[in-house]
């Protein structure tokens, strides 16, 4: 099993929005590594630390748990759709989504600063400058650190 974190914007979708509705669909990624860390290496059981990007202050909100098979993003196809990409093709899609589901949300967020003061998370993705994937593993250490900052214990696959 591997792990991830994914980021959303709170306003755009939450780690309540997916307690809410219990799974999702992790459309509109338009960044050809993090669609290929979709793509070729998640695993349905994955989990994941959700990340509220953009956000006052962004942090650690709660774990997601990846669900079923790659498969085209239907986003792509549709031209009302800000991610419409009329270069991608319905017999080779270029864009490829995973679903998620809730698994637990945090007591309380875990801000980025947090994360980047502590040395155990010392080359974790999300705290070095200028990475700003919405999708980057996370090693498993890490990621049962951020848990341990949130005061739960690290869920397993």
């Amino acid at each position: 099993m591997r792990h991830w974190l994914i980021k959303s914007e709170p306003d755009v979708f939450s780690i309540d929005d997916l307690e809410a509705v219990g799974r999702e669909p992790w459309d509109g990624i338009r960044n050809y590594q993090a669609r290929n860390f979709m793509r070729d290496d998640m695993e349905a059981g994955d989990l994941a630390i959700f990340y509220h990007s953009n956000a006052k202050p962004p942090g650690a909100v709660g774990v997601a748990r990846v669900v079923g098979d790659a498969y085209p993003d239907p986003s792509q196809f549709d031209r009302k759709s800000k991610y419409y990409d009329a270069k991608s093709d319905p017999d080779a899609p270029r864009w490829l989504l995973r679903d998620f589901e809730f698994v637990l949300k945090f007591p309380a967020i875990v801000p980025l600063a947090d994360l980047k003061a502590e040395k155990a998370l010392e080359g974790m993705q999300v705290t070095q400058r200028g990475v700003r994937l919405s999708i980057m593993p996370v090693e498993p250490g890490h990621f049962r650190k951020v848990c341990a900052m949130a005061g739960v214990k690290a869920p397993k696959g």
